[in-house]
């Protein structure tokens, strides 16, 4: 590590976390590795946040800090890619102003990123409920058999079936990857982690993981996971549709049929999601209806053996008729 201390760029969110986010900047001032520098986004926050920010600033000279302003409240995915765009660092690493990282967590995940060379290097992280003040570790976990992909299609294939985390956070990122690819996160999105992260693995021939917990993410009465309204579910179809142009434009049969798979489960998590935070029939008979129009198996693709059984089930009872789809589905969930 003597010998290679490349700028990290830490990209941190202003928005409305006036609760966390000295806690949050106090994590980064904690790092074992110092060569960094903490890329402040607000997005017009209306709370205080930013006098607290500007007071940790001034009680840290130390510290490389730069603050962009937005002239206007533009969501999370322009502020994300505002971040990127101002990072000078080799490195970017996203991390989210209710959250912190541990203070060896800059320090371990490049040790790995060098060595591999990796595009993409992850880590674990732990749950903190704030409800009960318990922890659970690997919340959102890795799951990947290996800890090194130097191969696209064994990348996405391990993606497609649930094997990494969609979050941006917690991820070091080699920054000229994601700008030569023009991977940029699309605004308006309230998910937009799911499909920045999605298109980033079209792309990605190199990915290593470490299994050492480095991120504290905190459950919270705020916590998005706790708040899913409408709203929240058009934003996952209109996700869908991405996926599914993403589908049409591919030109490799494999990776076509890897695309195909993320949708089909992708279908398959919403409605669960949706099912358990709204219980409104109707609403899930329409979605149902919606989804089966987008990218679905063919016949071609029940006589491969490239396609799990479990797969071929979800697409059936994704595409029975609608109401008789949405009866199953509900039976399956409640049973």
């Amino acid at each position: 590590m003597a010998d290679s201390q490349p700028l990290i760029s830490i990209n941190i969110p202003i928005y409305n976390c006036e609760k966390y986010i000295v806690r949050c900047l106090e994590s980064v001032k904690q790092q074992t590795y110092k060569n960094m520098e903490v890329i402040l986004v607000n997005d017009c926050t209306p709370d205080q946040s930013m006098i607290l920010v500007q007071d940790f600033i001034d009680a840290n000279p130390q510290l490389n800090v730069k603050i962009i302003e937005h002239e206007k409240n533009s969501g999370l995915s322009v502020v994300r890619n505002t971040g990127i765009k101002s990072s000078l660092g080799e490195y970017i690493y996203f991390l989210d102003s209710d959250d912190e990282i541990t203070p060896d967590c800059i320090e371990l995940i490049l040790k790995t990123a060098l060595k591999t060379d990796a595009q993409i290097t992850i880590a674990q992280n732990r749950w903190i409920n704030t409800f009960d003040n318990s922890t659970k570790d690997f919340g959102f976990a890795t799951t990947a058999p290996k800890k090194y992909y130097d191969n696209n299609l064994e990348i996405f294939s391990v993606y497609s079936a649930g094997g990494f985390p969609s979050s941006s956070w917690n991820k070091l990122i080699k920054r000229n990857f994601i700008v030569e690819n023009n991977i940029y996160f699309v605004p308006g999105l309230f998910a937009q982690d799911e499909l920045w992260f999605f298109h980033l693995l079209l792309k990605t021939d190199t990915l290593a993981i470490i299994d050492d917990i480095t991120y504290l993410y905190y459950l919270h009465g705020e916590s998005v996971i706790f708040n899913r309204k409408k709203k929240n579910f058009e934003n996952f179809m209109t996700i869908l549709e991405h996926f599914t142009n993403s589908y049409k434009q591919e030109k490799n049969p494999e990776l076509k049929r890897l695309i195909k798979n993320k949708i089909i489960l992708f279908k398959e998590m919403v409605l669960i999601m949706q099912w358990k935070a709204l219980k409104d029939k109707e609403y899930l008979n329409t979605n149902i209806s919606r989804m089966q129009s987008l990218t679905r198996l063919s016949l071609f693709d029940y006589l491969s053996s490239a396609i799990s059984l479990d797969i071929k089930k979800k697409n059936i009872f994704q595409n029975l008729p609608s109401f008789l789809a949405t009866r199953f589905f509900i039976w399956r969930f409640e049973r």
